[in-house]
Parts: structure tokens; sequence; C-alpha cells
């Protein structure tokens, strides 16, 4: 006979800390029990599926389950930096970013909140696709919540080693974790949709961000999706707009930005994949300018 722990409090994230956030406690993510956000607006800097003409209504949540040591949103996501809502609140704000014409209601790293997005979301009943943006660490009771409720899935697939995941993300068990949760995230939504403006209606947009020296999980990433997806059933997104923001002395091998050589190959090496459908971005996009104002805009 086994006898499985019981974990109490918070399970949202597959770290299942436990931690009572209602009574004060914070996990990993560093989340208290309320919504907190830096910020809800027209977001021009995503895949021209999302984006538009437009813009996507970008809703940027504190807090995150992951931490990574190079992320550019690290003003929200490892410092913290929010405003508390309601979910009230958080419903009024999908509907006005929907009143004012965005394509879509793009929640980012919103795993932390996800029962109250779903309260908010019932609310406000957006008429507009909801996307789900986050890191890809997702577990899989949380998103069966979120199904019926998200109608399009952005995550990362960042790593496709344990050592990395765990050095960077503090997460070793990452790229398992990851796998599943995109084959559930496929099996919510099956292969996209796009409108006649080529705005995405339904469906998974997997992103891969070039690390420098990591071609490998570069590749093992792209082959994965490749031979897990039919070619036309995924959207794939190559992202080379690393920028070096790790502290250089406790991690200098991600102490210069990618080279025009690692670029070059991966970029071959998914041309060759046969994935079909999606983007690559130009080595111009390494720089902090489309990182976002965390001054809460529309909080």
């Amino acid at each position: 006979m086994s006898i499985k722990k019981e974990t109490r409090g918070c399970t949202l994230c597959p770290r299942e800390c436990g931690v009572d956030r209602a009574a004060g406690g914070r996990g990993y993510c560093g989340c208290p029990a309320e919504i907190r956000l830096a910020r809800a607006a027209a977001h021009f800097g995503e895949e021209p599926c999302i984006t538009g003409l437009d813009g996507s209504g970008a809703v940027f949540f504190s807090g995150c389950t992951l931490r990574c040591v190079f992320c550019q949103n690290r003003e929200i996501s490892l410092q913290g930096r929010g405003k508390a809502v309601s979910v009230e609140r958080l419903a009024e704000i999908f509907r006005e970013l929907e009143a004012e014409g965005v394509h879509n209601l793009n929640l980012v790293t919103a795993t932390p909140y996800a029962d109250k997005c779903v309260e908010a979301l019932k609310l406000a009943q957006p008429k507009i696709p909801v996307v789900w943006n986050s890191s890809g660490y997702e577990s899989l009771q949380t998103l069966r919540l979120l199904e019926g409720h998200v109608q399009s899935y952005m995550p990362d697939y960042k790593y496709s080693t344990p050592l990395a995941a765990r050095r960077w993300s503090g997460a070793r068990d990452y790229p398992a974790v990851a796998r599943a949760a995109i084959a559930e995230m496929y099996r919510q939504t099956g292969p996209f949709v796009m409108d006649e403006n080529g705005i995405l209606q339904s469906g998974v947009l997997i992103r891969h961000l070039l690390l420098p020296g990591r071609l490998k999980d570069a590749f093992e990433v792209i082959d994965w999706v490749a031979d897990t997806f039919p070619p036309d059933a995924v959207l794939f997104s190559l992202m080379s707009q690393y920028v070096p923001f790790a502290d250089r002395d406790k991690f200098p091998e991600l102490a210069r930005p990618v080279s025009q050589e690692e670029y070059d190959r991966a970029q071959a090496y998914l041309a060759a994949s046969g994935i079909e459908n999606g983007y690559f971005q130009d080595l111009t996009s390494a720089t902090g300018e489309m990182i976002p104002h965390f001054d809460f805009t529309g909080v």
C-alpha cells in the first residue's frame, strides 16, 4: 500500500508548494493571495497573429513560477512590482481592453492567479479570443481549469535538458512538465485557426528563445515539436531577442548575446524540420526596446 502525501494550500503550478496564500504565505512564485498587475494595455511586441494591426490586450501579472535568471521582465517576475486588484476589477479591465478594439486578451504569466482569472473571465464574458501566455511550466490540473475559457495558448518551451532548467530556472522537471503541458494545450484547442485577417482565434503557438551556447536545446525543441504534432497543426516561434540580463559573475555562460552563427544554424535547422507555420526574429530584436513600461497603465 502506498500513502500519498496530502498537499494543502496552493497547488496551481507544478511545484505544488502548498503555501496558504490567504493566510499571508508566499511560495516560490512570490505571489500573495490577491491578484497583482503591473500593466494592462494594447501591446505590439508579440507575433503578428497575436498583435495584428490593433494590438494585443496584454495583462501583465506579477510574480512567476520560474524566476529565470535572464528574464527581461524581471521587474515584475523577480521583484514583484504590481498593484493589487480584485476579481471584479480584473473583469472590468478585460471589458475595457475589449472595448478599445484589441484583437485578444493576452494573459501574461497569470498561472499563480489562474483560478481568479477564470472567475474574472466568467464575469467579463469576452467576445474576443483569450490567450494564455506562459512559461510552459504548467500543471495539467490548472490547464484543465482553464479549458473552455482560454482559446489560444502561447507557451514557451525553454529547455530540453533538466540541468539547464535547474540552473537557470530552478525547475529540473521543466522539460517533462512543459512537454506534457503543451500536449494538453493542444488537446484542448486542436489545430490552430486564423481569421480572415491572420489573427489567431484558437490553437497553440510554441515559443523557444535562443540562448547563447544552447543550440542543442533549440535543435531538440524543434525536433520534439516536429515529431509530436502534424506539420500544419501548431505554430512555432524561434525567438532571438535574448539580452544578457543574468548576473555575469554567477552565470558567465549567459554573459554574451546569441552569435550570428548560432542564429543562422538555428534558423536553418527550423527550415529543414518540417514545421510549416510560424515565425523567427531577426537578431536586431535583441534589445531592451520592446520591454513594456510596468507603470500600472490600465490597472
